[in-house]
């Protein structure tokens, strides 16, 4: 019963590192332009500036500068 559990649990831990990441053959999938996080990065940019200009607030985007919306 023992060497039955050893055996199960050895089988469990040598299959969890079965798939470390992308295949090669995916990377094409995932490389197309509605896979991104930020499929418009320059509308992004503006909606960033945008919202840190508004609420007062600098910093956390890479933006620097105050609320004031001039920098």
């Amino acid at each position: 019963m023992q060497g039955t559990m050893i055996l199960m649990i050895s089988a469990l831990l040598l299959s969890g590192c079965a798939n470390l990441g992308v295949e090669p053959w995916e990377r094409d999938i995932l490389a197309k332009k509605e896979m991104q996080i930020v499929s418009d990065p320059v509308s992004a940019s503006l909606d960033d500036h945008i919202y840190f200009s508004k609420e007062a607030s600098s910093g956390g985007a890479g933006f620097g500068g105050g609320g004031c919306g001039c920098n």
